[in-house]
């Protein structure tokens, strides 16, 4: 069997070695190329989550905190 540049067993080894090198770096250009070109939408205030306000906000409408703790919050903020 002749390999890679005719030197048998080791060239042919060489040779798989050195195309499965190429094939991951292609694939890695590849994914780095398509996030690189906007295949996930820049990060926007909004996709980030909810703001320290509307957190407060929630905790406040479900009960976890009280009127005091709130009204805290939100002046702490605020300042």
């Amino acid at each position: 069997m002749m390999g890679f540049y005719g030197h048998g067993w080791p060239g042919l080894i060489i040779g798989w070695v050195f195309a499965a090198v190429v094939l991951v770096g292609v694939v890695l250009l590849i994914v780095w190329a398509l996030r690189r070109s906007g295949g996930s939408p820049p990060q926007s205030s909004s996709a980030q989550g909810p703001s320290a306000k509307e957190v407060a906000q929630m905790r406040y409408a479900k009960g976890e905190i009280n009127r005091e703790e709130y009204q805290q919050i939100i002046n702490d903020l605020n300042s």
